[in-house]
């Protein structure tokens, strides 16, 4: 993607501070949009522009709960006053429990991931609604999403289902715009090889992960002009198996 592919715009990002998401704001900051992002840890957010080469005045970084409805639609409206607009949302909001059949697993993981997949997404679409929908044809919003919402299994229930959900709602939000205008979309991977884990092993091989960078790129590519007939869609990033 050129430098001033996304020129102007504002994109904000829920959940910044996961493996993905410094990858995902360089890609975008390079690309020229300002970025604005969310997590719960104020000095990591604080420490992003320097670390990733984001100029200050193209940058926002705010702790915020994303579970408080009314702390989400805050965000958003601070978002405004600052830059003016939002055009694009990027929700890298995640989080898993499972690993036991679903029969005995404790219903407490659902719970847990109910709020932190579902939950955030519902607050984080309806508090930017307009301003993507105000955006026009820039308005963008995308979910990173997993293959097991596809494809659950016994052990992996709870994390599918609420994957699934999430889905679910990206795809009902992206009905809701007129054609033409602003565009929701779904990318989807296994899993995801971080930076951080490929310094840690090595050695070792991830065949069916998919790496970090090509994510950002990616979600990149769904927030720019090129991708502006694109809405409802599951694009995915995945082996195929």
């Amino acid at each position: 993607m050129s430098s001033n592919d996304l020129d102007g715009r504002v994109i904000a990002i829920a959940g910044i501070g996961g493996g993905l998401g410094p990858l995902v704001a360089k890609e975008l900051a390079d690309a020229g949009a300002a970025v604005a992002g969310t997590d719960r840890n104020q000095e990591l957010l604080d420490a992003l522009p320097e670390q990733l080469g984001i100029p200050a005045e193209r940058y926002d970084g705010r702790a915020v709960d994303l579970l408080d409805e009314e702390a989400t639609r805050g965000w958003c409206a601070a978002l405004v006053e600052r830059f003016g607009r939002v055009d694009g949302l990027i929700h890298l909001v995640g989080g898993w429990r499972g690993g036991e059949p679903l029969h005995e697993a404790s219903l407490a993981d659902w719970d847990f991931l109910h709020g932190l997949l579902v939950r955030t997404v519902q607050h984080t679409t309806r508090a930017f609604h307009d301003q993507l929908v105000r955006s026009g044809s820039h308005g963008r919003f995308v979910l990173v999403s997993a293959k097991q919402a596809q494809a659950p299994t016994n052990t992996n229930a709870a994390y599918a289902s609420a994957k699934a959900a999430a889905e679910a709602w990206t795809l009902a939000f992206a009905d809701g715009f007129e054609p033409g205008g602003a565009t929701a979309n779904i990318v989807v991977v296994e899993a995801i090889l971080t930076p951080r884990m490929r310094e840690e092993s090595p050695d070792q091989d991830f065949p069916t992960f998919t790496p970090a960078e090509d994510i950002a790129a990616a979600i990149a590519f769904l927030c720019s002009d090129a991708a502006a007939k694109m809405n409802g869609q599951r694009l995915p990033l995945t082996m195929g198996r």
